[in-house]
Protein backbone atom coordinates (compact mmCIF):
# COMPACT_ATOMS: atom_id res chain seq x y z
CA UNK A 1 0.00 0.00 0.00
CA UNK A 2 1.40 3.61 -0.97
CA UNK A 3 1.98 5.93 1.70
CA UNK A 4 -0.90 7.28 3.70
CA UNK A 5 -0.82 10.46 2.98
CA UNK A 6 -4.32 12.35 3.20
CA UNK A 7 -5.09 14.48 0.14
CA UNK A 8 -6.21 17.94 1.79
CA UNK A 9 -9.73 17.66 0.22
CA UNK A 10 -10.34 14.01 2.29
CA UNK A 11 -8.52 15.67 5.23
CA UNK A 12 -10.62 18.50 5.63
CA UNK A 13 -13.94 15.92 5.00
CA UNK A 14 -12.85 13.63 7.81
CA UNK A 15 -11.43 16.29 10.31
CA UNK A 16 -14.10 19.03 9.68
CA UNK A 17 -15.85 18.50 12.64
CA UNK A 18 -13.20 18.07 15.10
CA UNK A 19 -11.55 21.47 14.11
CA UNK A 20 -14.88 23.70 13.36
CA UNK A 21 -15.20 26.04 16.02
CA UNK A 22 -17.19 25.03 19.26
CA UNK A 23 -18.00 21.66 17.47
CA UNK A 24 -18.13 18.75 20.10
CA UNK A 25 -15.30 15.69 19.49
CA UNK A 26 -17.17 13.01 17.46
CA UNK A 27 -19.04 10.59 19.67
CA UNK A 28 -18.23 6.77 20.27
CA UNK A 29 -20.31 4.13 21.85
CA UNK A 30 -20.49 0.49 21.75
CA UNK A 31 -21.28 0.47 17.92
CA UNK A 32 -18.57 3.25 17.35
CA UNK A 33 -15.55 2.32 19.52
CA UNK A 34 -12.51 4.95 19.85
CA UNK A 35 -9.35 3.18 17.98
CA UNK A 36 -7.16 5.90 20.45
CA UNK A 37 -7.20 8.43 22.22
CA UNK A 38 -5.08 11.42 22.13
CA UNK A 39 -5.05 13.54 25.29
CA UNK A 40 -8.55 12.14 26.49
CA UNK A 41 -9.66 12.99 22.96
CA UNK A 42 -11.36 10.11 21.50
CA UNK A 43 -10.81 9.09 17.55
CA UNK A 44 -13.79 6.62 16.84
CA UNK A 45 -13.87 4.36 14.48
CA UNK A 46 -16.39 5.59 11.95
CA UNK A 47 -13.47 8.59 11.16
CA UNK A 48 -10.79 5.90 11.08
CA UNK A 49 -13.04 3.85 8.45
CA UNK A 50 -14.12 6.66 6.67
CA UNK A 51 -9.91 7.69 6.77
CA UNK A 52 -8.65 4.12 5.42
CA UNK A 53 -11.78 4.36 2.80
CA UNK A 54 -9.76 7.84 1.78
CA UNK A 55 -6.24 7.57 1.54
CA UNK A 56 -6.81 3.67 0.31
CA UNK A 57 -9.97 2.98 -1.81
CA UNK A 58 -10.39 -0.43 0.69
CA UNK A 59 -12.70 -1.03 3.75
CA UNK A 60 -10.10 -0.99 7.12
CA UNK A 61 -10.62 -5.12 7.30
CA UNK A 62 -9.11 -5.60 3.84
CA UNK A 63 -6.10 -3.82 5.03
CA UNK A 64 -3.04 -6.18 7.10
CA UNK A 65 -2.41 -5.15 10.66
CA UNK A 66 1.09 -2.98 9.40
CA UNK A 67 -1.21 -1.40 7.27
CA UNK A 68 -3.65 -0.62 9.24
CA UNK A 69 -1.64 0.93 11.94
CA UNK A 70 0.52 2.71 9.59
CA UNK A 71 -3.09 4.92 8.51
CA UNK A 72 -3.80 4.86 12.37
CA UNK A 73 -0.55 6.35 12.72
CA UNK A 74 -1.04 9.15 9.86
CA UNK A 75 -4.57 9.81 11.68
CA UNK A 76 -3.34 10.36 14.82
CA UNK A 77 -0.60 12.89 13.39
CA UNK A 78 -3.33 14.53 11.06
CA UNK A 79 -5.00 14.93 14.37
CA UNK A 80 -2.56 15.80 16.41
CA UNK A 81 -1.44 18.88 13.86
CA UNK A 82 -5.13 19.82 13.88
CA UNK A 83 -5.59 20.26 17.75
CA UNK A 84 -2.91 22.43 17.55
CA UNK A 85 -3.69 24.54 14.73
CA UNK A 86 -7.27 25.15 16.68
CA UNK A 87 -5.29 25.75 19.74
CA UNK A 88 -3.32 28.62 17.66
CA UNK A 89 -6.52 30.07 16.22
CA UNK A 90 -6.04 29.02 12.93
CA UNK A 91 -9.46 27.29 12.35
CA UNK A 92 -10.75 30.96 12.84
CA UNK A 93 -8.86 32.44 10.34
CA UNK A 94 -11.81 33.31 7.54
CA UNK A 95 -10.07 31.57 4.59
CA UNK A 96 -9.66 27.93 6.59
CA UNK A 97 -13.17 28.76 7.90
CA UNK A 98 -14.50 29.09 4.96
CA UNK A 99 -13.02 25.92 3.73
CA UNK A 100 -13.98 23.73 6.47
CA UNK A 101 -17.77 24.96 6.12
CA UNK A 102 -17.38 24.17 1.86
CA UNK A 103 -16.38 20.71 3.41
CA UNK A 104 -19.06 20.66 5.61
CA UNK A 105 -21.96 21.89 2.86
CA UNK A 106 -20.32 19.51 0.33
CA UNK A 107 -20.52 15.97 2.40
CA UNK A 108 -24.05 17.14 3.51
CA UNK A 109 -25.35 17.53 -0.35
CA UNK A 110 -23.56 14.21 -0.83
CA UNK A 111 -24.83 12.26 1.95
CA UNK A 112 -28.90 13.72 0.75
CA UNK A 113 -28.41 13.20 -2.77
CA UNK A 114 -27.76 9.55 -1.64
CA UNK A 115 -30.69 9.35 1.05
CA UNK A 116 -32.49 11.36 -1.09
CA UNK A 117 -32.27 8.79 -4.29
CA UNK A 118 -31.94 5.70 -2.58
CA UNK A 119 -35.64 4.93 -3.33
CA UNK A 120 -35.73 6.40 -6.75
CA UNK A 121 -33.68 4.23 -9.00
CA UNK A 122 -34.39 5.41 -12.61
CA UNK A 123 -37.28 3.52 -14.69
CA UNK A 124 -36.30 2.08 -17.87
CA UNK A 125 -39.26 4.59 -19.61
CA UNK A 126 -37.72 7.57 -17.78
CA UNK A 127 -34.09 6.56 -19.29
CA UNK A 128 -35.67 5.88 -22.56
CA UNK A 129 -37.18 9.86 -22.17
CA UNK A 130 -34.11 11.39 -21.09
CA UNK A 131 -32.08 9.03 -24.62
CA UNK A 132 -34.82 10.74 -26.97
CA UNK A 133 -34.17 14.36 -25.15
CA UNK A 134 -30.14 13.60 -25.59
CA UNK A 135 -30.62 12.43 -28.65
CA UNK A 136 -32.90 15.33 -29.94
CA UNK A 137 -29.59 17.88 -28.55
CA UNK A 138 -27.22 16.65 -30.53
CA UNK A 139 -26.15 17.78 -33.51
CA UNK A 140 -27.26 16.90 -36.46
CA UNK A 141 -24.53 16.47 -38.98
CA UNK A 142 -19.98 15.97 -38.53
CA UNK A 143 -18.66 18.31 -40.86
CA UNK A 144 -14.54 17.73 -42.14
CA UNK A 145 -12.71 20.84 -42.86
CA UNK A 146 -8.98 21.95 -43.65
CA UNK A 147 -8.02 25.21 -42.77
CA UNK A 148 -5.09 27.97 -42.74
CA UNK A 149 -4.49 30.14 -39.59
CA UNK A 150 -2.74 32.75 -40.10
CA UNK A 151 -1.60 36.48 -38.52
CA UNK A 152 -4.02 39.18 -40.17
CA UNK A 153 -6.69 39.23 -42.81
CA UNK A 154 -4.62 40.90 -45.18
CA UNK A 155 -2.68 38.00 -45.67
CA UNK A 156 -5.77 35.89 -45.43
CA UNK A 157 -7.26 37.35 -48.40
CA UNK A 158 -4.15 36.97 -50.72
CA UNK A 159 -4.89 32.67 -49.40
CA UNK A 160 -7.96 33.64 -51.12
CA UNK A 161 -6.65 35.35 -54.29
CA UNK A 162 -4.44 32.60 -54.65
CA UNK A 163 -7.47 29.79 -54.38
CA UNK A 164 -9.25 31.54 -56.67
CA UNK A 165 -6.46 31.30 -59.20
CA UNK A 166 -6.11 27.82 -58.84
CA UNK A 167 -3.92 27.68 -56.01
CA UNK A 168 -4.29 23.72 -54.02
CA UNK A 169 -5.30 24.39 -50.60
CA UNK A 170 -3.61 21.78 -48.89
CA UNK A 171 -0.15 23.29 -50.48
CA UNK A 172 -1.41 26.38 -48.76
CA UNK A 173 -1.96 25.00 -45.76
CA UNK A 174 1.74 23.12 -44.90
CA UNK A 175 3.58 26.40 -46.54
CA UNK A 176 1.80 29.32 -44.65
CA UNK A 177 -0.75 28.03 -41.88
CA UNK A 178 0.47 28.79 -37.95
CA UNK A 179 -1.98 25.69 -36.74
CA UNK A 180 -0.36 22.15 -36.13
CA UNK A 181 -3.04 20.78 -38.83
CA UNK A 182 -0.46 22.41 -41.24
CA UNK A 183 1.32 19.19 -41.23
CA UNK A 184 -1.98 17.22 -42.75
CA UNK A 185 -2.70 20.16 -45.17
CA UNK A 186 -4.68 21.80 -42.87
CA UNK A 187 -6.58 18.86 -42.07
CA UNK A 188 -9.21 19.14 -38.95
CA UNK A 189 -10.79 15.77 -39.77
CA UNK A 190 -14.28 15.14 -38.44
CA UNK A 191 -16.15 17.52 -36.06
CA UNK A 192 -19.51 18.51 -34.71
CA UNK A 193 -20.15 22.57 -34.86
CA UNK A 194 -20.36 23.07 -31.05
CA UNK A 195 -16.20 21.85 -30.65
CA UNK A 196 -15.93 24.60 -32.54
CA UNK A 197 -15.42 28.23 -31.48
CA UNK A 198 -18.81 30.43 -32.82
CA UNK A 199 -17.41 32.25 -35.64
CA UNK A 200 -15.40 29.09 -37.51
CA UNK A 201 -18.33 26.60 -36.48
CA UNK A 202 -20.79 29.60 -38.16
CA UNK A 203 -18.40 29.55 -41.51
CA UNK A 204 -18.81 25.86 -41.83
CA UNK A 205 -22.25 25.54 -41.33
CA UNK A 206 -22.79 28.01 -43.99
CA UNK A 207 -19.93 26.29 -46.95
CA UNK A 208 -21.37 23.43 -49.56
CA UNK A 209 -18.93 20.65 -49.68
CA UNK A 210 -16.10 21.49 -51.59
CA UNK A 211 -16.64 25.53 -50.98
CA UNK A 212 -13.84 27.39 -48.81
CA UNK A 213 -14.71 30.67 -47.03
CA UNK A 214 -14.27 33.65 -49.99
CA UNK A 215 -13.76 36.18 -46.71
CA UNK A 216 -11.19 35.43 -44.03
CA UNK A 217 -12.74 34.26 -40.83
CA UNK A 218 -11.89 35.97 -37.62
CA UNK A 219 -11.37 33.65 -33.91
CA UNK A 220 -9.39 34.52 -30.77
CA UNK A 221 -6.63 32.32 -32.87
CA UNK A 222 -6.16 34.38 -35.72
CA UNK A 223 -7.98 34.47 -39.11
CA UNK A 224 -8.59 31.23 -40.93
CA UNK A 225 -9.92 30.67 -44.15
CA UNK A 226 -11.86 27.33 -44.14
CA UNK A 227 -12.49 24.41 -46.95
CA UNK A 228 -15.45 22.05 -45.94
CA UNK A 229 -14.41 18.68 -47.42
CA UNK A 230 -17.26 16.30 -46.56
CA UNK A 231 -20.78 16.27 -44.44
CA UNK A 232 -22.54 13.08 -42.76
CA UNK A 233 -25.19 12.14 -40.36
CA UNK A 234 -24.36 11.74 -36.96
CA UNK A 235 -25.26 8.29 -35.69
CA UNK A 236 -26.28 8.67 -31.72
CA UNK A 237 -24.81 6.16 -29.53
CA UNK A 238 -27.21 2.77 -29.18
CA UNK A 239 -29.03 3.35 -25.54
CA UNK A 240 -27.31 -0.05 -23.72
CA UNK A 241 -24.06 2.08 -24.51
CA UNK A 242 -24.90 4.98 -23.21
CA UNK A 243 -27.53 3.57 -19.88
CA UNK A 244 -25.08 4.26 -17.07
CA UNK A 245 -24.49 8.02 -18.13
CA UNK A 246 -28.87 8.16 -18.34
CA UNK A 247 -28.97 6.80 -15.37
CA UNK A 248 -26.62 9.69 -13.98
CA UNK A 249 -28.05 12.44 -15.77
CA UNK A 250 -31.74 11.79 -14.45
CA UNK A 251 -31.08 10.64 -10.96
CA UNK A 252 -29.55 14.47 -11.30
CA UNK A 253 -32.56 16.24 -12.56
CA UNK A 254 -34.50 14.47 -10.00
CA UNK A 255 -32.09 16.06 -7.14
CA UNK A 256 -32.29 19.00 -8.93
CA UNK A 257 -35.65 19.49 -8.52
CA UNK A 258 -35.95 18.40 -4.78
CA UNK A 259 -32.97 21.24 -3.87
CA UNK A 260 -35.20 23.79 -6.31
CA UNK A 261 -38.22 23.18 -3.82
CA UNK A 262 -35.88 23.46 -1.13
CA UNK A 263 -34.52 26.85 -2.13
CA UNK A 264 -38.45 27.88 -3.23
CA UNK A 265 -39.72 27.29 0.45
CA UNK A 266 -36.48 28.40 2.48
CA UNK A 267 -36.42 32.65 3.09
CA UNK A 268 -33.61 34.01 1.07
CA UNK A 269 -32.30 37.62 1.92
CA UNK A 270 -29.67 38.15 -0.64
CA UNK A 271 -26.79 40.69 0.02
CA UNK A 272 -24.76 40.51 -2.91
Amino acid sequence: MKSARLPAVILLAALAAACKPGADAPATSADNPAVATIDGKAIPRALFDTYVQGVSGKESSALTDEQRQQVLDNLIRAEVIASQAEKDGLAKDPKASAMLELSRLNILQQEMSEKYLADKTPTDDELRAEYETQVAALAKHEYKARHILVATQEFAKSLITQLDKGARFETLAQRESLDSSKDNGGDLGWFTPDRMVPPFAAAVVALEKGQYTKEPVQTQYGWHVIRLDDIRDVQPPPFDGVKDRLVQIVQAKKFKAYADELVAKAKVDRKL
